[in-house]
């Protein structure tokens, strides 16, 4: 059966439930604020242990990575996602979200064809593509001062 792209739309439009595009953006904008203030608190808690800027810098985001690990292997990141959408995958949570999943989904596996191959199935291109772009960006900004 070969669809145009007119009764595609008409179709997925057909069978997708209506989306409120205000109400997840507000959903989107709280849950990641949200994220952001809790990183805030990671990092002011830091602060007040002596750690310098470097230190807690790292140890927040090795805490936020930790934290969105844990809520992916209760299975509660991907409630909170649904309800937010972006708020959740933005920030560095969603990162670790993104290496989480697939490695619990794949663990049945084994550890080498399952865990092992599959841990950056989600994460892979955009680690591929984010350190692509920041060497060329690197690069012409080594060139051009």
């Amino acid at each position: 059966m070969k669809l145009t792209k007119e009764e595609y739309a008409e179709m997925l439009g057909s069978q997708s439930p209506p989306s409120n595009l205000l109400l997840d953006m507000v959903w989107a904008f709280v849950v990641g604020g949200l994220i952001c203030t809790i990183g805030q608190a990671v990092s002011e808690f830091y602060k007040s242990r002596g750690l310098d800027q470097t230190a807690v810098s790292a140890a927040t985001a090795i805490t936020l990575v930790f934290l969105g690990g844990l809520l992916t292997a209760l299975h509660l990141y991907d409630k909170i996602a649904k309800k937010a959408g972006a708020g959740t995958l933005v920030p560095i949570t969603g990162f670790s979200n993104a290496i989480v999943s697939p490695a619990m989904e794949f663990k049945s596996e084994g550890f080498i064809l399952g865990l092992g191959a599959k841990l950056f199935a989600i994460a892979g291109p955009v680690l591929v593509y984010g350190i692509s772009a920041s060497v060329i960006y690197g690069l012409i900004l080594f060139f051009i001062s």
